[in-house]
């Protein structure tokens, strides 16, 4: 892939591009508290030339008790502002492990009104596979002007969730893992119960991704949502355990058309935590 594939840009159009006044490159990688991973001081060692770094954690609303929220627009936009984002600056987006945590940032931008994102094939080890450089360190940008301009469309709250749970009409397609969504695994966070929203359909985040950590092809695409039941000409939210692989279900319907998709930013970190949401187990 050499050019622009709708939401997702190759490692070589992206060397091809690299310094460009108008294009800003930041490092969207983001782990799992389990996995003892520091995504700050593996991005300090190495990071495609150029590159500053998305905190997921840090750019988030830190007043709501849930994971790595959306902001407040004029919070996002006094980050977008530090990593140099302007209104008219292209933003690619990676991560250090292929397409997992980048699409987040991607979907972020986008529900902020900012449409000229996109989504590094296959991350930063496709950069590297590709014989690109890397370099070590971190560098302050000069500030961009951004403005969000919300689409409150994008963003799924609680209360359309439980009437989709309830009544239908959008579907609910849940990345999480399938002994997750049936609930024969327990949950990461401490807290939460197990098993998924009444009428959800579980479309795991891996069955989107190739064995090369890039975004899988159409018509893999379409073949795996079709598998999960999914309707692609209807109303879709996504979710998953706390909106980060709920983005890349997202990103993975853009690729076939469907950009209009809405990401459940709770997603179980808040449905699965409440009292008084129903939860059902099994397939």
């Amino acid at each position: 892939m050499s050019e622009v594939q709708g939401p997702l840009v190759s490692a070589d159009w992206l060397a091809d591009r690299l310094g460009e006044p108008d294009l800003v490159v930041l490092d969207a990688s983001w782990h799992m508290p389990a996995d003892g991973r520091d995504a700050k001081a593996e991005f300090a060692q190495g990071h495609i030339p150029g590159a500053v770094f998305f905190d997921i954690d840090g750019v988030a609303d830190h007043a709501s008790g849930l994971p790595h929220m959306l902001p407040p627009p004029p919070d996002f936009a006094t980050a977008a502002r530090r990593l140099g984002i302007s209104p008219e600056t292209r933003v690619v987006v990676y991560d250090s492990l292929g397409v997992f945590s980048g699409p987040r940032v991607w979907w972020s931008f986008r529900a902020m009104g900012h449409n000229r994102v996109f989504v590094l094939d296959g991350g930063l080890p496709a950069w590297v596979r590709d014989g690109h450089p890397v370099e070590s360190g971190w560098r302050e940008p000069p500030h961009g002007d951004f403005k969000a301009r919300p689409r409150p469309e994008l963003v799924a709250d609680l209360e359309q969730v439980r009437a989709a749970a309830e009544r239908g009409g959008a579907q609910l397609v849940d990345a999480r893992s399938a002994i997750r969504f049936r609930g024969e695994a327990p949950e990461p966070r401490p807290g939460l119960r197990e098993g998924h929203m009444p009428r959800a359909l579980n479309a795991p985040w891996a069955s989107v991704v190739a064995a090369d950590g890039t975004l899988g092809e159409p018509a893999s695409l379409r073949a795996a949502f079709e598998a999960a039941g999914v309707d692609l000409a209807a109303p879709i939210i996504t979710t998953c355990g706390s909106g980060i692989t709920a983005a890349l279900l997202a990103l993975a319907l853009a690729r076939l058309g469907r950009p209009d998709v809405a990401v459940y930013d709770g997603s179980w970190a808040e449905w699965g935590a409440r009292a008084d949401t129903p939860v059902v187990t099994g397939p």
